[in-house]
């Protein structure tokens, strides 16, 4: 079979503080449309990949970091995605399967198969919906808040980053539950995405906000049970003085120290004495033995509108670097979702 292009996004050189557009290159390489022969890896067409704000991490020169394979300066960027199946070596996967789990910035990719998480069986809802609530931030919104967070009937919760791919779901979880939700975002418009069409109680422009000690306890005057963790820094800081007794902090990620050449340090983490804290950070793969029970959860919940999923969908993976650095700035609204082709 003739080889054929394949555009890519490829990383230019490891990155320094925020990433920049500049920072990836789009080039044009090729390649041929069969496995090897004898190959157990499989030969996939990407459909939508996903901007997730790990990936900063591996724009990083580092020694080592634990679960992640860092960026080779010169290659293409590796991510979340949906993929079809064109042609597999593992008797598990067969041609026209639509897949998701790890692949790369191209539009067509020979990978392991080790890297595919899911066959994607249930397709009456979006498939980009595998890049984001039926997908990675999903489990890690169910595993990160039932399995970690433990919540009960009537419990406080706060959500950082709530509009985000993560957020927005445990928002939706903690009401689910019968708790009480406060999320935090970065501007009016999410503010009002979180009360108006997620069902949070109440949610605030953290950027407006010039004490969160003040803030958080003018919505939470009894306290918080649940902080689910997506910024770190200052938040953070704020969140350990108004925790309950015995609450519980699922930590997801700390985005607001990604971009930084030194994090910011974190003050009051007495608490996680004083008031018998309970703070873990964990690693997605750590729930995907839970897919199953995921599903049976959630797609009935999206089928009948109990749960609603806002996502911010880019076109052409020409604009996949603008779409990711966005995600450092909060140009987002919603999960970025970059779409290669919906063929």
């Amino acid at each position: 079979m003739a080889q054929v292009r394949n555009k890519q996004v490829v990383l230019r050189d490891y990155v320094t503080g925020s990433p920049k557009e500049s920072d990836m290159n789009m080039v044009e390489g090729t390649i041929e449309l069969k496995l090897p022969e004898g190959s157990n890896d499989v030969l996939l067409k990407n459909l939508y990949l996903s901007c997730d704000p790990y990936m900063r991490f591996l724009m990083t020169k580092m020694e080592t970091i634990d679960a992640f394979q860092t960026y080779t300066p010169g290659s293409p960027l590796t991510g979340y995605g949906v993929s079809k199946v064109l042609e597999s070596g593992d008797p598990k996967f067969k041609k026209g399967d639509l897949v998701w789990g790890i692949t790369k910035w191209e539009e067509f990719s020979l990978i392991p198969s080790s890297l595919i998480h899911f066959k994607i069986d249930h397709t009456d809802v979006p498939l980009s919906y595998y890049t984001g609530i039926l997908g990675m931030p999903g489990v890690t919104a169910y595993g990160g808040f039932f399995e970690i967070g433990s919540p009960k009937k009537g419990e406080n919760v706060f959500v950082s980053a709530a509009s985000g791919a993560v957020g927005q779901l445990v928002g939706q979880f903690a009401k689910l539950t019968g708790c009480y939700v406060v999320g935090s975002a970065g501007s009016k418009e999410k503010v009002d995405l979180l009360k108006n069409k997620l069902g949070f109680d109440e949610a605030f422009n953290y950027k407006e906000e010039s004490d969160l000690n003040a803030t958080l306890k003018r919505y939470f005057p009894e306290g918080i049970d649940i902080y689910f963790e997506n910024v770190g820094g200052k938040t953070l800081d704020a969140v350990l003085q108004n925790m309950r007794l015995q609450g519980r902090i699922p930590v997801c990620g700390m985005v607001s120290q990604y971009n930084l050449t030194q994090h910011e340090g974190v003050t009051n983490l007495s608490n996680l004495i004083f008031k018998q804290l309970r703070m873990e950070g964990f690693i997605v793969t750590k729930f995907y033995h839970l897919y199953p029970k995921f599903l049976e959860f959630l797609l009935p919940h999206i089928r009948e509108g109990n749960v609603v999923y806002v996502e911010d969908i880019v076109e052409g993976l020409e604009n996949g670097p603008k779409a990711l650095v966005g995600l450092y700035n909060g140009r987002n609204v919603g999960k970025q979702v970059v779409v290669v082709t919906r063929d």
